[in-house]
């Protein structure tokens, strides 16, 4: 999946299974309202580490710039591809089942120095922040991007009504 450019991706939006795309699905409508290139893959840091290993090894020699991985449980995805990119990975901790997420949010937030990943919120408010996040990265080096997401902001901002009724 691309973006609304149709230009390559730059943004390497990873999940560890299909049911995360409920939550991830908000970094990738995010980035496509920004008009950010990107795509989007299932890649299990336990049932497909070669997968992960390859995804991670190889994101930016094919052009990508952020990874947003979105993992719940143990949530070891987005660490394990920090492991293998020096590229920023933005963490989504998603919504478990069993304990609201906690598990996953201190698994993501919990890295050893020297492997550092962007913790988000958990769930929704985090991946679309994530998206918000790599497209700011992107936009310091892309002087239209940063005004897309000056714009997107000011929207945001006016959206807000000055009283509650």
């Amino acid at each position: 999946m691309t973006g609304e450019t149709g230009s390559a991706p730059l943004v390497g939006i990873i999940m560890g299974s299909r049911s995360d795309w409920e939550t991830m699905r908000h970094a990738a409508e995010t980035l496509e309202k920004l008009g950010v290139a990107h795509e989007t893959r299932v890649v299990s840091a336990h049932r497909t580490p070669e997968r992960l290993f390859d995804y991670a090894r190889t994101a930016a020699g094919r052009g990508l710039k952020v990874i947003v991985a979105g993992a719940g449980g143990a949530a070891h995805l987005p660490g394990m591809a920090a492991s293998m990119t020096a590229l920023p990975v933005l963490g989504v901790p998603v919504e478990s089942h069993a304990l609201k997420g906690m598990d996953s949010l201190l698994s993501i937030v919990q890295m050893p120095a020297g492997i550092p990943v962007g913790t988000l919120a958990i769930g929704r408010a985090g991946a679309v922040n994530a998206g918000l996040l790599a497209a700011a990265i992107l936009a310091t080096s892309d002087p239209a991007l940063a005004a897309r997401l000056d714009a997107w902001r000011a929207a945001q901002t006016a959206s807000v009504p000055d009283s509650p009724a």
